[in-house]
């Protein structure tokens, strides 16, 4: 994805368009082979739209499924443990030689993951954000990139979000196709908003989900490594781009463009049960 943005315009050919899908050029030519991605009855999968805060998610399907020291995660990147299904590096070969258990990440929607994931135990998380407070990380991580240079307007970018003409499609059909299969066995549905309004909950819940068991005393540990972290991603000298607060959208929010918003979601948000915070007490 080289080259500048003239005018504050994101070029429609720095997409790659996929069955009426908008993904990042990177994705041209791979689609097949990430459909026919062999799928591991062990693996574990977090799926997410971009900017949906998954940091956190990601240390702790790490440290509940790994198992290490909560003091030692300080000393490990993470990010790097947990390779993305579609990116260039390291690439589906490489993924393919991994030894299990597998932890694998994406921002795929629904219908674009492997084939085999559908048919198969291996468990997949899924990581829902409300709109409002991602679609302001979306912009800030596109200002950030020389390879985007965006420098229109947060209206602009909006109006873009909420009409499908970013990265990896439509975030309401993104969340909507994963909240048709929250029942299924094999998928845990979270959403980041819980992650500062009932940590202990969503801890709880992906213990369970995980099949992991743990004494009190390291389950306090894991809690109070989560919540520091989680204070982090608040914190004032958090990066725009990683800031993980709750209400974030009101510092660029209009009255007229929260109201325009407003009338897209309730148009688009599924109705069987769906909702989010954006705000919280």
């Amino acid at each position: 994805m080289a080259g500048g943005c003239a005018g504050g315009r994101i070029d429609g050919k720095r997409y790659y368009d996929y069955r009426g899908v908008r993904l990042p050029p990177f994705c041209r030519e791979r689609m097949d082979d990430i459909a026919a991605f062999p799928v591991r009855d062990d693996d574990l999968w977090i799926v997410t739209y971009p900017k949906s805060g998954s940091r956190l998610l990601q240390e702790l399907v790490f440290l509940l499924s790994q198992g290490p020291d909560p003091d030692e995660l300080g000393l490990m990147n993470i990010a790097e443990q947990i390779p993305i299904l579609e990116y260039p590096q390291p690439g589906l070969d490489i993924l393919k030689e991994l030894k299990t258990a597998r932890i694998i990440k994406s921002h795929l929607p629904y219908q674009f993951l492997p084939t085999g994931l559908q048919s198969s135990p291996a468990k997949v998380v899924y990581l829902a954000r409300n709109p409002k407070d991602l679609v302001v990380s979306y912009y800030h991580f596109h200002r950030s990139l020389r390879s985007m240079s965006y420098r229109g307007t947060f209206p602009d970018f909006c109006q873009r979000f909420l009409t499908d003409k970013l990265g990896y499609g439509s975030w309401f059909k993104h969340v909507s196709e994963f909240w048709k299969h929250q029942q299924d066995n094999n998928i845990l549905f979270l959403k980041h908003e819980d992650f500062h309004k009932n940590l202990d909950g969503v801890i709880s819940a992906l213990s369970t989900f995980l099949r992991v068991s743990y004494t009190q005393e390291q389950m306090d540990a894991t809690v109070n490594y989560c919540q520091e972290l989680a204070n982090l991603c608040c914190s004032s000298e958090a990066l725009p781009t990683n800031h993980g607060c709750v209400g974030l959208w009101k510092d660029l929010f209009t009255v007229s463009l929260n109201e325009k918003f407003d009338d897209v979601y309730w148009q688009q948000i599924p109705k069987e049960g769906l909702a989010f915070d954006f705000q919280l007490s």
